[in-house]
C-alpha cells in the first residue's frame, strides 16, 4: 500500500479508501443490496490486511446503521489510532430542524449523532455531503470550525458541488479565520470527467485532495457493457448517471484489460490514480476481491498510448451527483 498526505495536511492516508455505503441494515429497505455486519466482516478484514486506512461513511447511509457497523469494525479488526475515519453531514436524517442541511443546529446535532454511532471521541475527516443553498455559508463554516475547536473533528472535507460554491466556502473560512476544507469527494471516472475543467484546477490551487467517489461508475467500468448485477439493477443513482453514451469507453477499458490480461477494474482505477489531484479513490467494495483489484491497480502503469485510447472515447456531458 502507498500512503500520501491528505491535501496540505500532515495526515497520511492510504491511496485506496474503503467506501462503506454498502454496509448497512438491509431490513430498512434503503439499499436492498447492502451487506449486514456479518456479510461485511471479510471486507473489513481484507481492508486491514491490505493496509487500507481511510474508511469513508456518512450519517445518512443505511439510516445511521453504516456508521454503527463501521464503528464496531474499527474496534474488532483494528485500532482507532491506526485508521482515518471519514463521515458526512447534510443529507436528510430525519424531519424537523437539524435533521438535514448545513445549519448550525444540524451540524452540532448531527456530529454528536455520528460520534455516538461510530463509538469514537473524534472524527478524522468530517465532510459536508452537498452544498446547502438555504444556509448562509458563514453560518456553516463557523459551525464546522466550532466542532474542530471542540476536538470532535480533526479535518474538514466537502463533496460534490460547483467550483464557485466550493471557492465561496473556502474564501469565507479564510476571511473569518475559520477552518478550511482539505479534501473534496467528487465524482470522477473515465465516464465522468467534467471536474477536470470544473473542480480540479481549484483543488490544485488550494492544495486540496480529491477523494473520487464512483471511480468505477457504479461498477460499469469493471465489467463488459450490458452485464447487470443486483446492485446496478436497483441503484437509482447509477441508473440516472450512466447510459449508452458510456459504451465506447467501457469497451475500450475491456479491450486494454484483455491485452494486459488483468481485470477491467484495475485499468479503470489506474487511470483515476494517475491524476495528480487524486489522493485516494473511494472503493465501494461488496466483495474482498474488489479491494484486491483496487490495491493491484496501484502497480498498473498505463503508457501514453493506452491513456490516449482510454480518453479518446470521452464526450463532454453534464456533471452528475450534485
Amino acid at each position: 500500500m502507498d500512503y500520501v498526505p491528505l491535501g496540505n495536511t500532515e495526515l497520511m492516508v492510504s491511496r485506496v479508501a474503503l467506501g462503506c455505503m454498502g454496509f448497512a441494515d438491509p431490513s430498512l429497505g434503503v439499499n436492498p443490496w447492502a451487506l449486514d455486519e456479518e456479510a461485511a466482516a471479510p471486507i473489513f478484514r481484507r481492508a486491514v490486511e491490505s493496509g487500507i486506512t481511510l474508511w469513508d461513511t456518512a450519517n445518512v447511509y443505511g439510516g445511521g446503521t453504516s456508521e454503527e457497523i463501521v464503528g464496531r469494525a474499527v474496534r474488532k479488526y483494528s485500532r482507532r489510532e491506526d485508521l482515518v475515519i471519514a463521515t458526512k453531514v447534510g443529507l436528510p436524517m430525519h424531519d424537523g430542524p437539524g435533521g438535514s442541511g448545513l445549519s448550525r443546529k444540524a451540524i452540532l446535532d448531527q456530529v454528536d449523532g455520528s460520534l455516538t454511532r461510530l463509538g469514537t471521541d473524534y472524527i478524522d475527516l468530517y465532510q459536508i455531503h452537498r452544498f446547502d443553498p438555504k444556509t448562509p455559508v458563514e453560518e456553516t463554516m463557523e459551525a464546522l470550525h466550532e466542532v474542530v475547536v471542540a476536538g470532535k473533528v480533526r479535518h474538514l472535507g466537502a463533496s460534490s458541488m460547483w467550483a464557485w460554491q466550493f471557492a465561496k466556502m473556502q474564501y469565507t473560512a479564510t476571511l473569518n479565520g475559520h477552518t478550511r476544507f482539505v479534501s473534496m469527494q467528487n465524482q470522477y471516472s473515465l465516464v465522468q470527467r467534467e471536474d477536470e475543467r470544473e473542480m480540479f484546477p481549484l483543488l490544485a490551487d488550494q492544495g486540496v485532495a480529491s477523494l473520487p467517489w464512483c471511480p468505477l461508475a457504479k461498477g460499469r467500468l469493471a465489467r463488459p457493457y450490458g452485464q447487470v448485477t443486483s446492485r446496478s439493477a436497483s441503484d437509482p443513482v447509477g441508473q440516472r448517471s450512466f447510459g449508452d453514451v458510456d459504451r465506447p469507453i467501457v469497451d475500450t477499458v475491456q479491450r486494454i484489460a484483455a491485452r494486459r490480461g488483468i481485470p477491467m477494474a484495475r485499468v479503470a482505477l489506474a487511470w483515476v490514480l494517475g491524476n495528480p489531484a487524486v489522493a485516494a479513490p473511494v472503493i465501494g467494495a461488496t466483495k474482498p476481491a474488489h479491494l484486491d483489484d483496487a490495491v493491484a491497480a496501484l502497480a498498473v502503469e498505463l503508457d501514453d498510448d493506452e491513456i490516449d485510447e482510454l480518453e479518446r472515447a470521452y464526450t463532454p456531458r453534464e456533471p452528475t451527483g450534485f
